[in-house]
């Protein structure tokens, strides 16, 4: 990459939440006046304006339908170019001045206590909601129309795309969400993720669950799963490199117990102290492991080549090559302890260390409760 397109602002998109938004506005927009509509302008949330084109607007005598199609910018995520539709129809004479809102194919529906949207509800976040009923409310006032409006969102390849997130494990079942708080998507933004963290947490909790099992990833969450077998899918949450945040947040949350799945990679820094562990975050301590496994018995000539190592992976090959179990189990009660000076302590914690292919390494607990 050239330095100047390392310099290059990154693109920002534009949420589910936003685009339903702009989908319902131009279909409204069409059913009011019987005009097809290219493009309408939005106000989002963050308190910028917003065009969007439109995509397959179908004028129909009682209703209107199309599309906008997500646009997440440079961070695409699973539903980067996703169809967001909106059907917009008119409600009986009974309900004048009501907005209905509901979710369609692809849009999931919540099936456990904990989100922010409640059971049984279409997985329409509360923003977006807000979103919806403020562009069916001000074209309702700006035609002097006082005719209920039911609104459907649905997303085609919704329930396909679905399969890419964590929807299933939270109980959002049958497609994606509609999300948003800003209106934008932020590149790289860690924001998204640690809500979505967040957002794991309490399901679980909600779901009755004492014993929270943190991973790194998809693969140490499947080693986990197989250590815990006895514990609910809501149990096991991947925190990515956020390992302080998630720790926080299952204490603020009352978890009782947490335990922490891992590989030597970033496990090796949670036991030098470092709770966001982001390989950009901070290096490993090369010089802290070798002292561990001095005291472990390592040779010299061992201690002296975890010295000058690449890698934490590369020194955990070392000892486990050599039969230092015990290397393992100081490192997981290392990173135990820092855990809990992390939350301030009140918890059970522990730590598992594995091998990329999924064999343990070492283990260790500290109560504090």
């Amino acid at each position: 990459m050239s330095e100047a397109a390392a310099d290059k602002p990154l693109r920002h998109g534009y949420t589910t939440g936003a685009c339903a938004a702009a989908a319902t506005k131009a279909a409204l927009s069409a059913l009011i006046t019987g005009q097809p509509v290219a493009s309408v302008e939005l106000l989002l949330p963050i308190g910028e304006t917003a065009v969007f084109q439109i995509e397959d607007l179908r004028l129909y005598p009682d209703r209107a339908t199309c599309g906008v199609i997500k646009d997440a910018g440079d961070d695409p995520d699973a539903t980067h170019q996703a169809l967001i539709c909106s059907e917009v129809s008119w409600l009986d004479a009974a309900r004048d001045g009501e907005i209905e809102l509901d979710g369609g194919i692809g849009v999931g529906r919540v099936t456990k206590p904990g989100l922010p949207v409640p059971v049984g509800e279409a997985a329409i976040n509360p923003v977006p909601r807000r979103m919806l009923r403020q562009v069916v409310a001000a074209l309702q006032n700006e035609y002097g129309i006082n005719r209920g409006v039911r609104v459907v969102i649905s997303v085609p390849d919704g329930e396909e795309i679905a399969k890419k997130t964590l929807n299933a494990r939270l109980g959002i079942l049958g497609g994606i969400s509609i999300l948003g708080t800003k209106g934008i998507v932020v590149p790289f933004s860690t924001a998204a993720y640690q809500a979505s963290v967040v957002q794991a947490i309490r399901v679980a909790r909600a779901s009755g669950c004492d014993h929270l099992v943190l991973t790194t990833g998809g693969s140490s969450e499947k080693y986990a799963m197989r250590i815990y077998a006895e514990l609910p899918e809501e149990a096991f949450i991947q925190m990515g490199d956020f390992v302080g945040f998630s720790l926080r947040h299952c204490k603020r949350q009352g978890a009782a117990k947490v335990s922490l799945v891992g590989m030597m990679g970033k496990f090796s820094k949670v036991a030098q102290g470092v709770m966001m562990v982001h390989s950009k975050s901070a290096p490993v301590d090369f010089h802290f492991l070798a002292d561990i496994a001095a005291e472990c018995g390592a040779t010299p000539e061992m201690v002296d080549e975890i010295r000058t190592a690449n890698t934490a992976s590369q020194v955990g090959d070392i000892m486990h090559a050599a039969g230092h179990g015990e290397f393992f189990e100081k490192l997981s009660v290392h990173a135990s302890r820092h855990a809990l000076h992390e939350v301030g302590g009140g918890l059970w914690v522990e730590t598992v260390l594995t091998t990329m292919k999924g064999d343990m390494l070492g283990r260790a607990h500290i109560d504090e409760r």
